[in-house]
């Protein structure tokens, strides 16, 4: 079976692309986290500033079938690229898996993507405390794997 896959698009108003492309694609806004009946509540749970809450957004497949399609707010920084790929290698932040185990996980993928041509260019920490990996494929592209 495959690793799953979502779009990421940097862009200057998350909540207002997700809209967008949420009637575009017939998709919904993504619902807040399991045991949060709105992502203010979550937010306020996790410590993520007022003024930080519009720095993503996201959409999803109502049936399930799609790949989510993530915002967030283009900081111009380097890397510049707008748009690029996650790899869910490790399956999000999961109930099953301590913080150990994710960040051991993270470290076999990234080697196993080094061994293909990748390189790596950082481990990240979102405002929620979730890890990534930020990679370059073989011709420079950048994506990044959770």
């Amino acid at each position: 079976m495959g690793l799953s896959v979502q779009i990421v698009i940097a862009c200057d108003d998350p909540a207002r692309l997700a809209e967008f492309w949420a009637g575009a694609l017939d998709y919904i806004l993504q619902p807040p986290p399991e045991g949060f009946d709105t992502w203010e509540a979550f937010a306020d749970a996790v410590g993520i500033p007022a003024e930080r809450r519009n720095d993503i957004s996201a959409v999803v497949d109502g049936d399930g079938a799609g790949p989510r399609v993530l915002f967030e707010k283009y900081d111009g920084g380097a890397p510049n690229q707008r748009v690029h790929l996650d790899i869910n290698a490790v399956g999000g932040i999961r109930a099953d898996l301590s913080t150990d185990e994710r960040e051991a996980r993270l470290e076999e993928e990234r080697l196993r993507l080094e061994a293909l041509g990748a390189t790596f260019k950082r481990r990240a920490t979102g405002t929620a405390g979730e890890v990534w990996i930020e990679m370059f494929d073989p011709e420079g592209n950048w994506f990044c794997v959770q």
